[in-house]
Protein backbone atom coordinates (compact mmCIF):
# COMPACT_ATOMS: atom_id res chain seq x y z
CA UNK A 1 0.00 0.00 0.00
CA UNK A 2 1.48 3.39 -0.98
CA UNK A 3 2.12 6.10 1.62
CA UNK A 4 -0.62 8.25 0.08
CA UNK A 5 -3.17 5.44 0.23
CA UNK A 6 -2.09 4.58 3.76
CA UNK A 7 -2.77 8.16 4.82
CA UNK A 8 -6.18 8.10 3.08
CA UNK A 9 -7.26 4.88 4.79
CA UNK A 10 -5.87 6.08 8.09
CA UNK A 11 -7.76 9.36 7.85
CA UNK A 12 -11.06 7.63 7.10
CA UNK A 13 -10.53 5.13 9.92
CA UNK A 14 -9.61 7.88 12.39
CA UNK A 15 -12.76 9.87 11.58
CA UNK A 16 -14.89 6.73 11.86
CA UNK A 17 -13.46 5.73 15.23
CA UNK A 18 -14.04 9.22 16.63
CA UNK A 19 -17.67 9.36 15.47
CA UNK A 20 -20.51 9.32 17.98
CA UNK A 21 -22.10 6.12 19.21
CA UNK A 22 -25.86 6.18 18.72
CA UNK A 23 -28.33 4.77 21.20
CA UNK A 24 -31.45 3.07 19.85
CA UNK A 25 -33.69 6.10 20.44
CA UNK A 26 -31.38 8.55 18.63
CA UNK A 27 -30.84 6.11 15.77
CA UNK A 28 -34.61 5.73 15.33
CA UNK A 29 -35.15 9.50 15.33
CA UNK A 30 -32.43 10.05 12.71
CA UNK A 31 -33.75 7.27 10.47
CA UNK A 32 -37.26 8.70 10.60
CA UNK A 33 -36.01 12.24 9.93
CA UNK A 34 -34.28 11.01 6.78
CA UNK A 35 -37.15 8.79 5.61
CA UNK A 36 -39.98 11.21 6.31
CA UNK A 37 -38.35 14.61 5.70
CA UNK A 38 -35.24 13.94 3.61
CA UNK A 39 -33.08 15.41 6.38
CA UNK A 40 -29.56 15.07 4.96
CA UNK A 41 -27.94 16.09 8.23
CA UNK A 42 -29.70 13.19 9.94
CA UNK A 43 -28.55 10.84 7.17
CA UNK A 44 -24.96 12.06 7.59
CA UNK A 45 -25.02 11.41 11.33
CA UNK A 46 -26.51 7.95 10.85
CA UNK A 47 -24.01 6.89 8.19
CA UNK A 48 -21.00 8.42 9.95
CA UNK A 49 -21.86 6.66 13.20
CA UNK A 50 -21.78 3.25 11.51
CA UNK A 51 -18.79 3.83 9.22
CA UNK A 52 -16.62 2.07 11.81
CA UNK A 53 -18.76 -1.05 11.27
CA UNK A 54 -18.26 -0.75 7.51
CA UNK A 55 -14.48 -0.43 7.91
CA UNK A 56 -14.36 -3.40 10.26
CA UNK A 57 -16.21 -5.55 7.72
CA UNK A 58 -14.07 -4.30 4.82
CA UNK A 59 -10.88 -5.36 6.61
CA UNK A 60 -12.00 -8.99 6.58
CA UNK A 61 -11.84 -9.11 2.77
CA UNK A 62 -8.23 -7.94 2.33
CA UNK A 63 -7.13 -11.54 1.80
CA UNK A 64 -8.84 -11.45 -1.61
CA UNK A 65 -6.20 -9.04 -2.92
CA UNK A 66 -8.25 -5.82 -3.09
CA UNK A 67 -6.85 -2.59 -1.66
CA UNK A 68 -8.18 -1.48 1.70
CA UNK A 69 -9.08 1.91 0.25
CA UNK A 70 -11.32 0.33 -2.41
CA UNK A 71 -12.89 -2.05 0.09
CA UNK A 72 -13.75 0.85 2.42
CA UNK A 73 -15.32 2.75 -0.49
CA UNK A 74 -17.47 -0.25 -1.38
CA UNK A 75 -18.42 -0.74 2.26
CA UNK A 76 -19.49 2.91 2.32
CA UNK A 77 -21.64 2.36 -0.78
CA UNK A 78 -23.35 -0.55 0.95
CA UNK A 79 -23.90 1.57 4.06
CA UNK A 80 -25.55 4.32 2.00
CA UNK A 81 -27.80 1.77 0.28
CA UNK A 82 -28.83 0.46 3.68
CA UNK A 83 -29.67 3.96 4.88
CA UNK A 84 -31.77 4.65 1.77
CA UNK A 85 -33.83 1.48 2.21
CA UNK A 86 -34.04 1.18 6.00
CA UNK A 87 -37.51 1.15 7.56
CA UNK A 88 -37.19 2.30 11.19
CA UNK A 89 -40.65 0.95 12.02
CA UNK A 90 -39.70 -2.71 11.47
CA UNK A 91 -38.28 -3.04 15.00
CA UNK A 92 -34.75 -3.82 13.81
CA UNK A 93 -31.59 -1.87 14.67
CA UNK A 94 -29.96 -0.13 11.72
CA UNK A 95 -26.68 -1.95 12.36
CA UNK A 96 -28.36 -5.33 11.84
CA UNK A 97 -29.92 -4.17 8.59
CA UNK A 98 -26.77 -2.43 7.36
CA UNK A 99 -24.57 -5.51 7.80
CA UNK A 100 -26.29 -7.31 4.92
CA UNK A 101 -25.97 -4.38 2.50
CA UNK A 102 -22.35 -3.69 3.42
CA UNK A 103 -21.43 -7.34 3.00
CA UNK A 104 -23.25 -7.59 -0.34
CA UNK A 105 -21.52 -4.49 -1.70
CA UNK A 106 -18.05 -5.67 -0.68
CA UNK A 107 -18.60 -9.19 -1.98
CA UNK A 108 -19.87 -7.91 -5.34
CA UNK A 109 -16.74 -5.77 -5.66
CA UNK A 110 -14.40 -8.62 -4.73
CA UNK A 111 -16.04 -10.95 -7.25
CA UNK A 112 -15.88 -8.35 -10.03
CA UNK A 113 -12.16 -7.88 -9.46
CA UNK A 114 -11.08 -11.39 -8.48
CA UNK A 115 -9.58 -12.26 -11.86
CA UNK A 116 -9.64 -11.45 -15.58
CA UNK A 117 -11.94 -14.45 -16.01
CA UNK A 118 -15.38 -13.52 -14.66
CA UNK A 119 -16.03 -15.52 -11.52
CA UNK A 120 -19.81 -15.27 -11.70
CA UNK A 121 -22.59 -13.12 -10.32
CA UNK A 122 -25.59 -15.36 -9.68
CA UNK A 123 -26.62 -16.00 -6.09
CA UNK A 124 -25.40 -19.61 -6.24
CA UNK A 125 -22.02 -18.57 -7.68
CA UNK A 126 -21.65 -15.90 -5.04
CA UNK A 127 -22.45 -18.39 -2.29
CA UNK A 128 -19.90 -20.77 -3.78
CA UNK A 129 -17.17 -18.16 -3.98
CA UNK A 130 -17.34 -17.20 -0.33
CA UNK A 131 -18.44 -20.51 1.23
CA UNK A 132 -17.00 -23.38 -0.80
CA UNK A 133 -13.80 -23.85 1.20
CA UNK A 134 -15.70 -23.79 4.50
CA UNK A 135 -18.33 -26.27 3.31
CA UNK A 136 -15.68 -28.56 1.78
CA UNK A 137 -13.77 -28.65 5.07
CA UNK A 138 -16.96 -29.44 6.99
CA UNK A 139 -17.97 -32.27 4.65
CA UNK A 140 -14.48 -33.79 4.65
CA UNK A 141 -14.49 -33.66 8.45
CA UNK A 142 -17.89 -35.41 8.58
CA UNK A 143 -16.70 -38.18 6.27
CA UNK A 144 -13.57 -38.59 8.35
CA UNK A 145 -15.60 -38.82 11.56
CA UNK A 146 -17.90 -41.38 9.91
CA UNK A 147 -14.89 -43.44 8.82
CA UNK A 148 -16.17 -43.13 5.26
CA UNK A 149 -13.64 -41.20 3.11
CA UNK A 150 -15.21 -39.56 0.07
CA UNK A 151 -13.77 -39.06 -3.39
CA UNK A 152 -13.28 -35.56 -4.80
CA UNK A 153 -16.28 -36.09 -7.10
CA UNK A 154 -18.50 -37.10 -4.15
CA UNK A 155 -17.41 -34.04 -2.18
CA UNK A 156 -18.24 -31.79 -5.12
CA UNK A 157 -21.72 -33.30 -5.37
CA UNK A 158 -22.28 -32.79 -1.64
CA UNK A 159 -21.08 -29.17 -1.84
CA UNK A 160 -23.62 -28.56 -4.63
CA UNK A 161 -26.39 -30.05 -2.49
CA UNK A 162 -25.32 -28.20 0.67
CA UNK A 163 -25.26 -24.81 -1.07
CA UNK A 164 -28.21 -25.51 -3.36
CA UNK A 165 -26.40 -24.92 -6.63
CA UNK A 166 -25.68 -26.90 -9.83
CA UNK A 167 -22.77 -29.33 -9.80
CA UNK A 168 -21.31 -27.64 -12.88
CA UNK A 169 -21.05 -24.38 -10.90
CA UNK A 170 -19.07 -26.16 -8.19
CA UNK A 171 -16.68 -27.66 -10.73
CA UNK A 172 -16.24 -24.32 -12.51
CA UNK A 173 -15.69 -22.36 -9.30
CA UNK A 174 -13.22 -24.93 -8.00
CA UNK A 175 -11.09 -24.49 -11.13
CA UNK A 176 -11.25 -20.70 -11.01
CA UNK A 177 -10.39 -20.44 -7.33
CA UNK A 178 -7.48 -22.84 -7.76
CA UNK A 179 -6.16 -20.68 -10.57
CA UNK A 180 -6.36 -17.49 -8.52
CA UNK A 181 -4.70 -18.72 -5.33
CA UNK A 182 -1.26 -17.44 -4.39
CA UNK A 183 1.05 -18.02 -1.46
CA UNK A 184 0.56 -15.71 1.50
CA UNK A 185 4.29 -16.06 2.10
CA UNK A 186 5.09 -14.49 -1.28
CA UNK A 187 6.85 -11.12 -1.07
CA UNK A 188 4.91 -8.00 -2.02
CA UNK A 189 6.25 -5.89 -4.84
CA UNK A 190 7.85 -2.71 -3.54
CA UNK A 191 7.87 -3.76 0.12
CA UNK A 192 11.27 -4.81 1.41
CA UNK A 193 10.92 -8.38 2.55
CA UNK A 194 7.27 -7.95 3.52
CA UNK A 195 5.02 -10.97 2.97
CA UNK A 196 1.32 -10.81 2.08
CA UNK A 197 0.44 -12.66 5.28
CA UNK A 198 1.64 -9.63 7.27
CA UNK A 199 -1.17 -7.49 5.79
CA UNK A 200 -4.01 -9.75 6.94
CA UNK A 201 -6.31 -8.39 9.60
CA UNK A 202 -7.55 -10.35 12.57
CA UNK A 203 -10.84 -11.83 11.33
CA UNK A 204 -12.40 -11.75 14.77
CA UNK A 205 -15.01 -9.04 15.40
CA UNK A 206 -13.74 -5.70 16.71
CA UNK A 207 -15.14 -3.99 19.82
CA UNK A 208 -17.64 -1.88 17.87
CA UNK A 209 -18.87 -4.85 15.86
CA UNK A 210 -19.31 -6.85 19.07
CA UNK A 211 -21.40 -4.06 20.62
CA UNK A 212 -23.65 -3.90 17.55
CA UNK A 213 -23.96 -7.68 17.42
CA UNK A 214 -24.80 -7.97 21.10
CA UNK A 215 -27.52 -5.32 20.83
CA UNK A 216 -29.31 -7.36 18.16
CA UNK A 217 -28.90 -10.88 19.49
CA UNK A 218 -32.37 -10.95 21.06
CA UNK A 219 -33.98 -10.05 17.73
CA UNK A 220 -31.97 -12.71 15.91
CA UNK A 221 -33.05 -15.35 18.43
CA UNK A 222 -36.70 -14.40 17.95
CA UNK A 223 -36.32 -14.74 14.20
CA UNK A 224 -34.65 -18.14 14.58
CA UNK A 225 -37.43 -19.42 16.87
CA UNK A 226 -40.01 -18.17 14.37
CA UNK A 227 -38.22 -19.91 11.49
CA UNK A 228 -38.06 -23.18 13.44
CA UNK A 229 -41.84 -22.96 13.76
CA UNK A 230 -42.10 -23.70 10.04
CA UNK A 231 -40.61 -27.17 10.53
CA UNK A 232 -42.01 -30.55 11.50
CA UNK A 233 -40.89 -32.12 14.79
CA UNK A 234 -38.45 -34.38 12.97
CA UNK A 235 -36.98 -31.52 10.97
CA UNK A 236 -36.54 -29.43 14.13
CA UNK A 237 -34.74 -32.33 15.79
CA UNK A 238 -32.36 -32.63 12.83
CA UNK A 239 -31.63 -28.88 12.72
CA UNK A 240 -31.08 -28.76 16.48
CA UNK A 241 -28.67 -31.69 16.36
CA UNK A 242 -26.83 -30.59 13.21
CA UNK A 243 -26.82 -26.79 13.41
CA UNK A 244 -27.56 -25.65 16.96
CA UNK A 245 -25.65 -28.12 19.13
CA UNK A 246 -22.18 -27.26 20.48
CA UNK A 247 -20.96 -30.56 19.04
CA UNK A 248 -23.04 -31.32 15.91
CA UNK A 249 -24.03 -34.95 15.39
CA UNK A 250 -22.90 -36.82 12.31
CA UNK A 251 -25.43 -37.81 9.67
CA UNK A 252 -24.80 -41.47 10.43
CA UNK A 253 -25.35 -41.05 14.18
CA UNK A 254 -28.54 -39.08 13.68
CA UNK A 255 -29.77 -41.55 11.08
CA UNK A 256 -29.35 -44.37 13.59
CA UNK A 257 -31.53 -42.58 16.13
CA UNK A 258 -34.25 -41.83 13.58
CA UNK A 259 -34.08 -45.15 11.76
CA UNK A 260 -33.11 -43.41 8.51
CA UNK A 261 -30.23 -43.66 6.08
CA UNK A 262 -27.47 -41.06 6.19
CA UNK A 263 -28.53 -39.76 2.78
CA UNK A 264 -32.16 -39.36 3.90
CA UNK A 265 -31.07 -37.33 6.93
CA UNK A 266 -29.02 -35.09 4.63
CA UNK A 267 -32.07 -34.57 2.39
CA UNK A 268 -34.31 -33.70 5.35
CA UNK A 269 -31.70 -31.26 6.66
CA UNK A 270 -31.48 -29.47 3.31
CA UNK A 271 -35.29 -29.38 3.07
CA UNK A 272 -35.59 -27.91 6.58
CA UNK A 273 -33.00 -25.21 5.85
CA UNK A 274 -34.86 -24.17 2.71
CA UNK A 275 -38.09 -23.87 4.71
CA UNK A 276 -36.38 -21.72 7.35
CA UNK A 277 -34.80 -19.38 4.81
CA UNK A 278 -38.11 -18.96 2.99
CA UNK A 279 -39.88 -18.20 6.27
CA UNK A 280 -37.28 -15.62 7.29
CA UNK A 281 -37.32 -13.83 3.96
CA UNK A 282 -41.14 -13.85 3.79
CA UNK A 283 -41.78 -12.59 7.33
CA UNK A 284 -38.85 -10.26 7.90
CA UNK A 285 -37.63 -9.30 4.43
CA UNK A 286 -34.16 -7.81 3.85
CA UNK A 287 -33.56 -7.39 7.57
CA UNK A 288 -33.31 -11.18 8.02
CA UNK A 289 -31.12 -11.87 4.96
CA UNK A 290 -27.93 -12.10 7.00
CA UNK A 291 -29.44 -14.72 9.32
CA UNK A 292 -31.00 -16.59 6.37
CA UNK A 293 -27.59 -16.76 4.68
CA UNK A 294 -25.89 -17.99 7.84
CA UNK A 295 -28.16 -20.98 8.55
Amino acid sequence: MSNGMTRTVGSVAHKAMSAELLDAETELALARAWRDHGDEQALHRLVTAYMRLAISMAAKYRRYGASMNDLIQEAGVGLMKAASKFDPDRGVRFSTYAVWWIKASIQDYVMRNWSLVRTGSTSSQKSLFFNMRRVRAKLEREHENDGDPATAAEIRREIAEELGCPLRDVEMMEARLAGSDFSLNALQAGDEGREWVETLEDEGPGPDERVSRDSDITTARKWLVDALGALTDRERMIIAARKLADEPETLESLGGKLGLSKERVRQLEAQALRKMKKRLEHRFGDAAMELATAI
